[in-house]
């Protein structure tokens, strides 16, 4: 997956979970749960989203790698 792929995944998953959160306002490094303010529940069925997108299974060890967009762009096309 290329950086510009996973990035559009992120970007349909967060709009799948937060349909009106700003991500195109959220700095790279911004905290993506702060920023977008997603709860524990949304957070997870923003995990499962990416999950079903990129067929990449992600654990909760994973977690951490998607802290910001930058690092889940990083992260999702890494694998």
């Amino acid at each position: 997956m290329t950086p510009d792929q996973a990035r559009h995944a992120i970007e349909e998953a967060v709009a799948r979970v937060a349909p009106d959160a700003d991500l195109a306002g959220l700095a790279p490094d911004a905290d993506l749960r702060d920023g977008l303010e997603l709860d524990s529940l949304d957070f997870l069925r923003f995990v499962e989203i990416l999950t079903e997108r990129t067929g990449r299974q992600i654990t909760e060890d994973d977690y951490p790698h998607l802290a910001t967009l930058a690092s889940a762009v990083k992260f999702l096309a890494a694998g």
